[in-house]
């Protein structure tokens, strides 16, 4: 699929290390050192993501004109599953594949297309370095090689979940206190009085603030239980049907619903007009897995229009008696998000590999995060965090714009470094002048983020018979989440719409798919351990 523009003798050159590339002539074994020139084509495999083109901002421009690399992107055409199947089928695989974890990848590993990393990882320092043997360890696969390189990996908590509260609405209402589940419900009872053209409660897109109040009704219970399908008891994965935090926030979350406190498109609307709600103002609490995306673009937006308006957010609400610091709305996990794979239909893999390994490390972040040296920041201090400008203060807009245009190409992130260099940097400003996202991490939402890298890697492959029955059990837990949510008339329905998807589950062999989870999810304890 790839064509080299120096197929034969060239040299990559990136950061620390200076890869000599395999094309050269084995009868002379000379290398003759060139124009250092790498493209590689990059497919994401997920029907929202669309990479922007490259080159066109400063970071992948610098990166194009300096590091001579270029990234030839590939669409899914809002259609990845059937996109993957064609590209599998016609044997015209793209160079790298960034993916969740889990099955896709097992698939392609299993059937022979992806290139194992395990012969790079002493010769380029940075993943090594960062990610460290045990995060690198729980990537192997069965065969025992490495074949991901991870996506926002981590040794230290972070995250974005929990509630964004529009400012001025919360300040002109007295700031009451905003911590249970009760003061949440008379909050939003008021809002809706007091503001009729204001959605008291946004949970976002396939309403994900619904998962993300499950959080508040038990302790040390993450909202990503809801979407594993099952929920630890004891050294046993059992059944999110009849767990009792999930079923009083589905309660909850209907009664928000039915009196019309939480916006009523929750089910259909695009993310494009949850942004619209929020920048505009028109929303009091928004709750979701990563709420400060947007709540930053609102909250810059707003007081530009209004010095008082804007948004905070709260700590996580929870249930009356419950311990504050054991309420977690998201999750963190030393794997951090999805995964780079190397196709083998790459002509360079040990290049392209290079180029990830300089993209995760110091300077690659830097530049891929902030752009080049000489905009926001200059120059590194002896810790190599970069040194930041005057203008990374002065011109909030620009750099904000430049670091939202950037998020699409940040394919294997890593969150320590970039972490300690905003948190570094930003400890130096008065609280007015900070950056509004990393304010509240560092405040709240990296504090209240439960380390869920025991339950990795615990889906099946989609077409065995443990796969077959998590398809099934998923779709009868949509269709069981959206009505409970929507069309149940009272409290009771809730229950009565969870126990009838809880007897399909088992009908569909729920107890073997938890079987299998439970033992997977065993086998990560100990690995940790």
């Amino acid at each position: 699929m790839n064509k080299w523009k120096k197929p034969l003798t060239i040299s990559l050159v990136i950061g620390l290390s200076t890869l000599w590339l395999a094309g050269c002539s084995k009868e002379t074994n000379v290398h003759k050192e060139t124009d250092p020139s790498l493209e590689f084509s990059f497919y994401g495999h997920y029907d929202w993501y669309t990479m922007p083109p490259w080159g066109a901002d400063p970071a992948t421009k610098w990166i194009k004109d300096n590091k001579k690399i270029n990234v030839v992107p590939i669409s899914s055409g809002g259609n990845a599953k059937q996109k993957m199947n064609t590209m599998i089928a016609s044997g015209n695989l793209p160079d790298v594949i960034w993916l969740e974890r889990g099955a896709d990848v097992e698939k392609l590993r299993a059937e022979g297309m992806l290139v194992p990393f395990d012969e790079y990882l002493n010769k380029y320092p940075n993943l090594k370095k960062w990610a460290g043997d045990s995060t690198i360890n729980m990537l192997r696969s069965p065969d025992g090689k490495l074949y991901q390189f991870p996506n926002w990996y981590t040794s230290r908590p972070n995250g974005n979940a929990g509630y964004l509260v529009n400012k001025k609405i919360y300040e002109e209402l007295g700031s009451p206190k905003l911590e249970t589940v009760d003061d949440l419900y008379n909050y939003l009872k008021i809002v809706k009085e007091k503001y009729p053209n204001v959605i008291p409660f946004e949970p976002g897109q396939s309403a994900e603030g619904s998962d993300i109040l499950t959080s508040a009704f038990a302790e040390n219970r993450p909202p990503m239980f809801n979407n594993m399908l099952a929920v630890p008891n004891g050294n046993k994965l059992k059944s999110i049907f009849t767990d009792p935090a999930f079923r009083e926030s589905m309660q909850f979350s209907n009664r928000l619903f039915r009196e019309k406190l939480m916006s009523q498109d929750a089910m259909s609307q695009n993310r494009d007009q949850v942004i619209e709600k929020i920048t505009t103002g028109r929303i009091a609490v928004y709750a979701a897995s990563s709420p400060t995306e947007f709540g930053a673009k609102g909250d810059t937006v707003l007081r530009a229009q209004d010095p008082k308006a804007g948004y905070i957010m709260v700590w996580p609400i929870r249930k009356e008696g419950m311990d504050k610091n054991k309420i977690f709305p998201g999750d963190y996990k030393q794997l951090g998000w999805n995964v780079s794979v190397i196709t083998k239909a790459a002509k360079n893999p040990e290049a392209i590999f290079a180029f990830l390994d300089w993209l995760t490390g110091p300077e690659g972040q830097r530049i891929i995060f902030w752009g080049p040296e000489g905009l926001y920041w200059q120059g590194t201090a002896a810790d190599d965090t970069p040194v930041f400008t005057d203008k990374f203060i002065s011109d909030t807009e620009g750099r904000n714009h430049l670091m939202d245009s950037l998020v699409n190409f940040q394919w294997n992130g890593n969150t320590v470094y970039i972490d300690s260099s905003k948190a570094k940097f930003e400890a130096t400003l008065p609280v007015e002048k900070r950056n509004w996202e990393t304010r509240w991490q560092t405040d709240i939402t990296w504090k209240t983020q439960y380390n869920a890298t025991a339950f990795v890697n615990l889906d099946p492959a989609p077409d065995s018979e443990e796969g077959i029955v998590a398809q099934s059990v998923a779709d009868i837990y949509s269709k069981a989440k959206a009505t409970a949510l929507t069309n149940a008339k009272s409290d009771e329905e809730v229950l009565a719409i969870l126990d009838k998807a809880e007897k399909e589950a088992k009908q569909a062999g729920y107890e073997k798919l938890l079987k299998y989870k439970t033992e997977k999810w065993q086998d990560n304890v100990k690995k940790l351990k």
